[in-house]
C-alpha cells in the first residue's frame, strides 16, 4: 500500500520526456518545464483548439495553411491570443531553432484559461498561448509504412458536426481513444470511425483516402480539413488524378484498390488490410507510391517552406 508524502516531501517528476523546446507564459523552457494549470479549462473541459506543422530537414512545411486554421479556429471559439502572425512564425521558429531539432513536430495551442474569480462563464476566462517542438513522430511507424498499416472499422460514431464543428482542430478524443481499444481488441494498429450515417469519417489523427480504379475518394463530411489533405487535393490535380470528396461506405473502403491515411504525422500513409481482410494486393499500391513520393519532393519546394535559422554552435 503506498504511503502518502509528507508535507516537506519535494516533488521530482521521474519520467523521461523527449527532446524539446517550449513556449508559455512568455518565455522559453525544456519541455520537461512546460507545465498548465489543473485549473485551466483546455485540461479541465478540453476547452482548447491547436494545430500542428512539422520541420522537415530544417524548414516548417505549409506554416502558413496551418497558422491560417489556427487562428479562425481561435475566432471560431471566441478566444483571442496577445500573439499576431508573424509573433507565432516567431515563436515556432524560435522553438525549433533552440531545440536544435531538424525534423520535427511543432505544435501551438489556445486554452481557454483560467478564471481568477473561479467563474464558470468562459467569457472570464484569460486565455493561454503554448506552443513547442518535440522530434518529428509518425502515425505509422517504419514496419508499418514499408507493409502497410492493419487498420479496423469502429462501429463507434464519430462527434457529429452538429455537436462540434469538426473544421476545429480540437482535444475531444474520447470517440477515437474508446474505438482504438477496440481495434486493439481485434489485432489492429489503429482505428478508423463512422459518421452518423454510417460512412467512414476519420481516424486517431487522420484523414482517409481510398482509391478505386484510379480514382482517389475521401470523406466529405464530418471531418478535420487536414492540411496534408488538401495537400493530396493539389497533388493530384498535378497529377491528372481525379481526386473527390463524397460519401464512403465501409463496404467501399474495404473493396478499394488501394487504401492510404493522412496527417501532418507521418504524411501519406499506406493501409494493406481492414478488419483482418487484406486490401487489394496488400502492401502499398503504385498510386499510393506515386502520391507519396509527390508529397515529400513538395517539401523542397521554396513556396511550401520556412527555414529555420538555427544558432551558429561556433559561435560564444
Amino acid at each position: 500500500m503506498n504511503t502518502v508524502p509528507s508535507l516537506s516531501a519535494r516533488y521530482s517528476d521521474p519520467r523521461a520526456y523527449p527532446r524539446g523546446v517550449a513556449f508559455l507564459d512568455g518565455q522559453y523552457v525544456p519541455i520537461s518545464e512546460a507545465k498548465i494549470s489543473v485549473l485551466d479549462n483546455g485540461f479541465l473541459h478540453s476547452d482548447a483548439t491547436y494545430d500542428v506543422v512539422h520541420v522537415w530537414d530544417g524548414a516548417f512545411f505549409r506554416l502558413e495553411d496551418h497558422l491560417t486554421r489556427f487562428f479562425e479556429s481561435v475566432e471560431k471559439l471566441h478566444m483571442s491570443i496577445p500573439y499576431d502572425r508573424a509573433q507565432v512564425t516567431e515563436i515556432l521558429c524560435n522553438c525549433v531553432a533552440l531545440s536544435g531539432l531538424r525534423r520535427a513536430y511543432v505544435e501551438f495551442i489556445c486554452t481557454r484559461g483560467v478564471s481568477a474569480s473561479g467563474s464558470r462563464d468562459p467569457r472570464d476566462c484569460d486565455n493561454r498561448f503554448i506552443a513547442f517542438a518535440i522530434p518529428f513522430g509518425s502515425v505509422a511507424n517504419p514496419v508499418q509504412m514499408t507493409r502497410g498499416l492493419h487498420v479496423a472499422i469502429s462501429d463507434v460514431v464519430r462527434i457529429p458536426p452538429q455537436s462540434l464543428d469538426p473544421t476545429v482542430k480540437n482535444y475531444h478524443w474520447l470517440d477515437l481513444i474508446t474505438a482504438l481499444y477496440g481495434a486493439y481488441d481485434q489485432g489492429a494498429e489503429t482505428v478508423i470511425l463512422i459518421d452518423q450515417n454510417g460512412n467512414v469519417a476519420e481516424g486517431p489523427g487522420f484523414n482517409i483516402f481510398a482509391v478505386c480504379q484510379g480514382q482517389v475518394f475521401t470523406p466529405a463530411h464530418g471531418v478535420l480539413l487536414g492540411i496534408t489533405r488538401q495537400t493530396i487535393f493539389d497533388l493530384c490535380e498535378g497529377l491528372k488524378m481525379d481526386c473527390v470528396a463524397q460519401d464512403i461506405s465501409a463496404t467501399v473502403l474495404c473493396q478499394a484498390d488501394e487504401v492510404f491515411v493522412t496527417s501532418t504525422a507521418g504524411g501519406v500513409m499506406p493501409v494493406s488490410k481492414i478488419n483482418g481482410r487484406m486490401i487489394g494486393a496488400g502492401g502499398v499500391g503504385p498510386v499510393t507510391e506515386q502520391i507519396k513520393a509527390a508529397y515529400w519532393d513538395l517539401h523542397v519546394i521554396d513556396q511550401h517552406r520556412l527555414t529555420v535559422e538555427y544558432p551558429d554552435p561556433s559561435a560564444g
